[in-house]
């Protein structure tokens, strides 16, 4: 056995590759792809904060239906009033007038508001306690010590992310069993908790040392890693396991679009940027017209500004439009190769082990 394969991470979890699929939410995740990757060996992982419970429960007997590895569940944690999110009058009037010329440009009126804008997290947690994951992924946050014993009682290993070295220890303070340190060059959404994402712009290089030097806990490095290069870069920094999310993101068998996948495969790859305007929350994507557009939205608060241009998105995918909807990328994207999933797991063997090889 490969020195660098097995580990207390893999060990813990009983998994033979020390790799994670980044969770995907929002639909991008999907079945075929979480149990893959748990199948290949490592952790295939699911994001369902999009989903109602008995969604979550249905979602996570189709994976074990297709492999009996483990896997993780993630959700997000209510964060800044998100379960109970507010826009004025006012300031609803001004969004809907700022968005209606790109509706318009798609065919399609602005969707009048829903009474809630995302599923209700405490029907989530019960879902997910049930399902009973091998593993809890979670971000935006530590759980309650409640929720933290009710997952340990059913064996259900808990997984938070940390954008610095100070929401890393907050999570070991708390009884989490691993943690995510989670560089800038990610994409997708910056999950910083205990101050504003903007102030904990930290890469991934010098957070995962620092992170592995302040907690005892395995940490799972994450941010730019797309191949085996990265993969032993992390193992070498400290790192348990790299969790790799665009990468797996591009593979066929993930939910996101044709649209998606072409971008990520073409040279608009090597420029991301850092915006609210798809979400209310800063996030990592491809450049493209509507992040420029972004300093004239009057942008609303998480899940309001993601449920509107969410629907903008579905609008835009019909009219293969990529330049009004989000294309969540790292900053690695333009290293991308493999378009699926079983190939990629390969090659991130092969190229780990060549990369270590190499140094030693």
């Amino acid at each position: 056995m490969k020195s660098w394969i097995r580990n207390r991470f893999t060990d813990a979890l009983g998994i033979h590759l020390p790799i994670v699929q980044g969770p995907f939410g929002g639909g991008l995740s999907s079945v075929a792809l979480t149990a893959t990757v748990s199948a290949a060996g490592g952790l295939g992982s699911f994001g369902v904060h999009h989903l109602e419970g008995a969604d979550i429960i249905a979602t996570a007997s189709a994976i074990r239906q297709r492999t009996d590895k483990p896997f993780a569940l993630n959700l997000w944690l209510p964060f800044d009033n998100s379960d109970k999110p507010h826009i004025s009058a006012e300031h609803k009037q001004a969004l809907i007038r700022a968005v209606t010329p790109y509706f318009a440009e798609l065919d399609q009126p602005v969707p009048e508001f829903p009474a809630r804008f995302s599923p209700d997290f405490h029907d989530q947690m019960e879902a997910v306690l049930e399902a009973r994951p091998a593993v809890f992924s979670f971000v935006y946050g530590v759980p309650s010590p409640d929720m933290i014993e009710r997952c340990k009682a059913r064996n259900i290993k808990t997984l938070g992310a940390a954008t610095t070295v100070d929401e890393a220890v907050a999570l070991e303070q708390a009884g989490v069993d691993m943690v995510v340190a989670s560089g800038c060059e990610a994409g997708g959404h910056r999950v910083a908790f205990l101050r504003a994402p903007e102030h904990g712009l930290n890469g991934t290089l010098a957070l995962v040392p620092q992170v592995v030097d302040a907690v005892r806990i395995p940490v799972i490095a994450a941010g730019g890693i797309v191949d085996g290069r990265g993969i032993a870069a992390v193992l070498t920094l400290g790192a348990s396991a790299a969790q790799i999310g665009t990468a797996f993101l591009a593979c066929d068998e993930s939910g996101t679009t044709d649209l998606h996948r072409a971008a990520l495969f073409s040279p608009a790859a090597r420029d991301t940027r850092l915006t609210k305007v798809f979400s209310g929350r800063l996030a990592r994507g491809l450049h493209n017209r509507l992040i420029d557009a972004a300093d004239q939205l009057p942008i609303a608060p998480y899940p309001i500004q993601s449920w509107l241009m969410g629907q903008l998105k579905q609008a835009a995918i019909k009219a293969e439009r990529a330049d009004l909807m989000s294309l969540w990328a790292g900053q690695g994207a333009a290293l991308l190769r493999q378009h699926s999933a079983q190939t990629l797991m390969q090659s991130l063997v092969e190229e780990t082990e060549q990369a270590l090889s190499r140094l030693r």
